[in-house]
């Protein structure tokens, strides 16, 4: 089993839920990048997921926008980011996720990118604008890599694509429970519930919800459905904000949820 597999496999064990939360790679310098995964694993973070900043984010709302502009105009690189990684994994044993779009990778080169990201012990990679019919350009490489791409399920997906999908994947599939771009929502659609249920009936691997979820009751409404919890822009803001005590309360509330 890879890191994700094991990470998952120990939190079956405990009957617990993940809390997966993001961050942006270069927001408030690399030095940051390296305190923040510090602080998240111990913490109780049960992986994280990077981001890596671009000028197009198509997937990104507003607050993670702001963040990668800001962490762009640090200078941040991948290859920098990759660099901060590898010096960091001798000493943190969760699973780190990188969360990039195709045009970096391109920039960086394929082949160069994932032999980069192997070497500096990068887990899994979140791709929001590659779609399962042309992952091919990059599934074989990453498959030798033992890297694992964690695709994506939205609320308008098809079941028979959604099971699809999930069936080839080793890690997670990551459930976006809004419709459009990322940021913290006041209130889910009512159906939400009912969708990731249908998810992870016919998932053979974790679901975990995303988008939109931002405050410790939601974090337990969304977790009582899946096997666990995304958090992205809230995580950004109370970091940016140096509100650690709130990204804490978060962690936190994954792992008292109750079972419906």
């Amino acid at each position: 089993m890879n890191r994700i597999e094991k990470s998952f496999h120990q939190l079956k064990v405990r009957n617990e839920k993940a809390f997966v939360p993001y961050i942006m790679a270069g927001d408030g310098g690399l030095k940051s990048l390296m305190e923040r995964i510090l602080f998240l694993e111990k913490s109780g973070a049960t992986a994280i997921e990077i981001g890596i900043p671009f000028s197009d984010p198509v997937a990104d709302g507003p607050t993670i926008q702001e963040a990668g502009i800001r962490a762009l105009k640090n200078g941040t690189t991948l290859k920098e980011v990759l660099s901060t990684i590898r010096e960091l994994r001798p000493i943190v044993s969760i699973p780190l996720i990188l969360m990039t779009y195709m045009n970096p990778i391109y920039a960086y080169g394929i082949g160069s990118f994932i032999l980069d990201a192997k070497k500096s012990g990068v887990d899994g990679l979140i791709i929001p604008d590659l779609p399962i019919e042309e992952e091919e350009m990059i599934l074989e490489p990453l498959n030798e890599a033992s890297i694992e791409l964690i695709r994506l399920v939205t609320l308008t997906s098809p079941i028979d694509r959604i099971k699809d999908i999930a069936e080839r994947g080793r890690g997670f599939l990551y459930a976006v429970t809004v419709t459009g771009i990322t940021g913290s929502r006041t209130s889910f659609n009512e159906s939400v519930g009912e969708y990731l249920a249908k998810i992870v009936d016919v998932s053979p691997i974790p679901v975990l919800a995303g988008f939109g979820i931002s405050t410790p009751e939601q974090v337990k409404e969304m977790a009582q459905y899946c096997d666990g919890v995304v958090v992205g822009s809230k995580v950004v803001e109370l970091f940016h904000n140096g509100s650690l005590d709130k990204i804490e309360e978060l962690i936190s509330a994954s792992k008292v949820t109750n079972v419906i």
